[in-house]
């Protein structure tokens, strides 16, 4: 039996192999890390030739990456495999039992279906291609951009350097937070758009939140009170434990730690004094709530806005998307809305005063009841926790531009180091904040 399989497999490799046997090319590897999570690449012909000395290389590679805790092998540029190179990825199936072989190409996974190693482990294929070249941006962060492809439909290409781990995370906390109640979009395709990667979603007769007031500057007011009514259905819902939803205080304070590599360890305790003072909280935030992560779905050309079953905000860019307290969502959207450090017309889509006037006004819907005195005190705390965002946000990549680094590090004694005392005064009221 086991010699019928392998004259097979030979026969079967053969013939995919005949458009390009003359062609032979030379099989490389590399592995990266990101987390928790180590990528194997294979680039070229896996053939009985080149797989002892893959065999060694791979060995080498995960040597240097220990500790291994999972692997994925993409396969993106893997051309053909033999029976040699079938029994490596056996070999790494035994090793790792949540091995997954990714971004493989319709030959290759020709191979691995006949010969039955789709149903020994996780074998996927390659994902559909697709170029945002002319299309409109319509958002960006530090996750990634946002562009319309057609009148019904939208993409978010994550930044260079993320991989597929990312993306399944975003959808995970898209579903999750769907279920909750959050009002999000599910994405329905993943694809590949250059070396990125991308998620399609599907928005009928949207467009952002930012190009309905640049629009409309006059109906500031009823976008402020969406604005706010937005924030409050958020943290009116309550995350039950256990959750696939992370809790937003630990990543901030890992945020906080990452950026270490940017600042001197004094400015890193001082944040994280300012962090650990936040309340702990279950209620679901979005973390970057800010007027171009929102999309108004409905009839964005009414003079008026409409009921909420004919117009609604909905949430896109959901990878910060967690639990926590209320301060955590409103500082951060503060920082970008009030604080952002950068080009602010090109990043929130609207003038830098048009989108103080929008927060003031927000912030008021959202307290509310509140005395002058109480107000002027929770902007004080959301302004407090927004200057650790103002920051902590550099951890998004490891690749930001050297002169972002330095603007933020020339802010950094300005809004922090002159105010330390004021900063940690205002931190330690944060318990006085009540869910």
């Amino acid at each position: 039996m086991k010699l019928c399989f392998f004259n097979y497999f030979s026969y079967l490799s053969t013939q995919i192999s005949q458009n390009n046997h003359e062609d032979r090319e030379i099989m490389k590897t590399r592995i990266t890390t990101n987390g928790t999570c180590t990528t194997l690449y294979l680039e070229g012909r896996l053939d009985t030739v080149a797989s002892q000395e893959v065999q060694s290389d791979i060995e080498n590679l995960l040597e240097s990456a220990r500790p291994v805790e999972q692997l994925v092998c993409d396969a993106s540029q893997l051309t053909y495999l033999s029976s040699s190179g079938l029994r490596i990825l056996l070999g790494l199936r035994k090793r790792f039992p949540n091995f997954r072989l990714t971004e493989v190409c319709p030959e290759v996974y020709q191979v691995l279906e006949m010969t039955g190693f789709t149903k020994m482990m996780t074998v996927e294929r390659a994902l559909r291609r697709m170029s945002v070249e002319g299309c409109e941006e319509i958002g960006r962060g530090g996750v990634g951009v946002v562009y319309r492809i057609d009148d019904d439909t939208i993409i978010k290409v994550f930044r260079e350097g993320s991989d597929i781990n990312e993306v399944r995370r975003e959808i995970t906390m898209s579903k999750e937070a769907f279920v909750l109640g959050m009002p999000t979009p599910i994405s329905f395709d993943v694809v590949r758009v250059g070396s990125q990667y991308g998620l399609v979603y599907e928005l009928l007769k949207a467009e952002t939140f930012s190009n309905c007031i640049r629009r409309q500057p006059e109906r500031i007011d009823e976008f402020a009170r969406l604005y706010a009514g937005l924030f409050r259905q958020l943290h009116g819902i309550q995350v039950s434990q256990p959750s696939l939803i992370p809790s937003a205080m630990e990543r901030v304070e890992n945020a906080v730690r990452h950026i270490g590599r940017y600042f001197d360890a004094a400015s890193i305790d001082l944040l994280l004094r300012i962090v650990s003072a936040i309340p702990q909280g279950n209620r679901l935030l979005h973390c970057d709530l800010q007027t171009k992560n929102a999309m108004m779905q409905g009839d964005v050309t009414a003079s008026r806005l409409h009921s909420e079953t004919e117009q609604e905000l909905m949430l896109i860019d959901m990878g910060e998307v967690s639990y926590g307290h209320p301060i955590i969502d409103l500082g951060n959207a503060q920082s970008a809305m009030v604080a952002l450090i950068g080009d602010y017309e090109q990043m929130i889509g609207i003038p830098r005063e048009v989108g103080l006037d929008l927060w003031k006004r927000t912030m008021q819907y959202y307290f509310e009841g509140l005395s002058a005195a109480e107000f002027a005190h929770r902007m004080e705390q959301i302004e407090t926790v927004g200057v650790v965002r103002n920051f902590s946000w550099l951890s998004l990549s490891d690749s930001f531009p050297d002169a972002v680094v330095r603007e933020c590090q020339q802010a950094f004694a300005e809004r922090v180091t002159k105010h330390k005392d004021r900063l940690l005064d205002i931190s330690s009221t944060f318990g006085d904040w009540n869910l």
